[in-house]
């Protein structure tokens, strides 16, 4: 029996055929892997957004970072002084980077479990317009224990603290208001309202220039829904 000669064109076909398919494999089974890695992050993002507030999720506390666990004290201490919100994600108008979304799942894969409740610390404003300014990304352990997922933005200003003092009490604003009007009294030139100075003329301006500057900011305060603080 005589063996058939060898085709090399034909061997060849074969050969790309094959490579054909394999390539055809691999690509379905890429794209198989990327489409459930979407679904995943599609699932981290609603949980995100329509974040609920759950009091705890169940980590694994010897696999969590100590370094970022927060107690709800120090979150409202830094919130107080910053003029910050620490509120359910859902509330929050911003738009999360891909980042945090990868280190939440990161997370759920680490903890076998699917972290929901997520709280987010960032200036008021963030949860009405869009913005970049320093949010934290929080979830929470229990007890009043939080777990830092992930910081981005810009940094705040660095006279942010300064800035934000006066609306830390009504005490603090009335302090600022009294330094002002006695700043404006001492720019008003002398003999403005009368040819002789005296004390008594100073307190006088320094009294009308406090009730000046005090009615505006009661003004502001009413007209813009301000409030201090440890309110907001």
């Amino acid at each position: 029996m005589l063996l058939p000669k060898t085709n090399i064109e034909a061997k060849l076909t074969e050969v790309r055929k094959k490579s054909v398919l394999s390539e055809q494999h691999r690509l379905d089974e890429v794209y198989e892997i990327l489409s459930k890695l979407d679904n995943e992050l599609d699932r981290i993002e609603e949980n995100v957004t329509s974040s609920k507030g759950i009091l705890n999720n169940k980590f694994n506390i010897n696999l969590l970072d100590r370094s970022k666990i927060y107690h709800i004290e120090d979150i409202k201490q830094i919130c107080i002084d910053y003029r910050l919100r620490f509120l359910d994600t859902k509330y929050f108008k911003g738009t999360l980077p891909t980042e945090a979304l990868s280190k939440i799942k990161a997370l759920e894969k680490e903890h076998n479990i699917e972290v929901k409740g997520f709280k987010i610390i960032t200036p008021s404003k963030l949860f009405k317009l869009e913005d970049k300014d320093d949010p934290l990304l929080f979830a929470p352990i229990g007890n009043g224990y939080h777990y830092l997922i992930h910081h981005w933005g810009n940094d705040l200003h660095p006279l942010r603290k300064i800035m934000m003092w006066p609306f830390k009490s009504i005490i603090n604003l009335i302090i600022l208001i009294l330094l002002m009007s006695f700043l404006t009294t001492l720019g008003i030139p002398e003999g403005l309202f009368s040819k002789t100075n005296s004390n008594a003329q100073f307190w006088i301006l320094n009294f009308f220039m406090f009730k000046c500057i005090a009615s505006v900011v009661i003004f502001y305060g009413f007209a813009m829904g301000k409030n201090f603080n440890p309110a907001i």
